[in-house]
């Protein structure tokens, strides 16, 4: 029995790739997040850097406590089974008024994980309407293999790589998905997806979690995860650690260390050495 999806809403997480919105957060609690996450901007004088927005939940106890909630990962265990790992998680911040977009891609094209079993919770933060840059997927495209991806590195592009899917995405088909803070979409890896810039005056604050089952592996390099729900038995990755406090010294060195790893996995065959 499902521990929250209904059975409509598996089904089109089946069909379509994707199911939003989900309720995950109380007004309170988003707003609380974004206030930490500000909190902490504010004090190192701007916003989250690269490698930071990368792998918060090792840094920071509000996002390890972010990626743990039960409202989020009720859903996730519906779709992947009870033995779960949290893979990535990573901030997608629009500015306001500013170019950043992120093209069509699939997400599984440089992750060199053994399977396609891999959900995305993208949760906001702050209210995320379709003015603000918001998700936009191309339903059914999850059901199609790994497509041919051109890296652009271009400099508005969110995207790791700047990466971009080689084929025409017929726009029309594609379907928007504006959220409130608090709210999120879970998406399949091989969902074909992308956003707009934001046109808006406030911050579009995302957070991506990557959750994957236990049996997957990581088939390009050394790999870590964080074990969030159930129990590991196949141990194909070190599990990472908690923070005991923001930015202790341990977090901070485990946080190195796998974002280390996950830097060499996506930019395997290019020059880059750093989000």
């Amino acid at each position: 029995m499902a521990r929250s999806l209904t059975p409509d809403q598996i089904r089109r997480y089946d069909d379509d790739g994707f199911v939003f919105p989900i309720d995950v957060l109380d007004p309170a609690e988003a707003a609380g997040l974004r206030r930490d996450l500000e909190a902490y901007e504010n004090a190192a004088g701007g916003p989250i850097s690269s490698n930071y927005r990368h792998k918060a939940h090792l840094l920071f106890t509000w996002a390890n406590r972010l990626v743990r909630h039960p409202r989020i990962l009720d859903p996730v265990e519906d779709i992947l089974g009870p033995d779960i790992l949290l893979w990535a998680s990573t901030f997608f911040i629009k500015e306001p008024r500013t170019p950043h977009f992120v093209s069509w891609h699939q997400d599984a094209t440089y992750w060199g994980l053994s399977g396609n079993d891999v959900v995305t919770a993208w949760v906001a933060l702050s209210d995320a309407p379709v003015e603000s840059g918001a998700m936009k997927f191309w339903p059914g495209s999850h059901k199609q293999p790994i497509l041919a991806h051109e890296d652009s590195f271009a400099a508005d592009n969110l995207l790791s790589r700047g990466q971009e899917i080689a084929v025409d995405v017929p726009e029309e088909e594609a379907v928007l998905i504006p959220l409130r803070a608090g709210q999120m979409s879970l998406h399949h890896v091989l969902l074909v997806h992308g956003s707009e810039p934001n046109n808006t005056d406030d911050r579009r604050i995302g957070v991506a979690l990557r959750y994957i089952p236990t049996r997957l592996k990581q088939l390009k390099t050394q790999d870590f995860a964080l074990l969030v729900r159930g129990e590991d038995r196949f141990g194909h990755f070190t599990l990472e650690p908690d923070p005991v406090h923001d930015l202790d010294e341990a977090a901070v060195a485990a946080h190195a260390r796998s974002v280390d790893s996950n830097i060499k996995a996506l930019y395997s065959g290019t020059q880059k050495t750093a989000f």
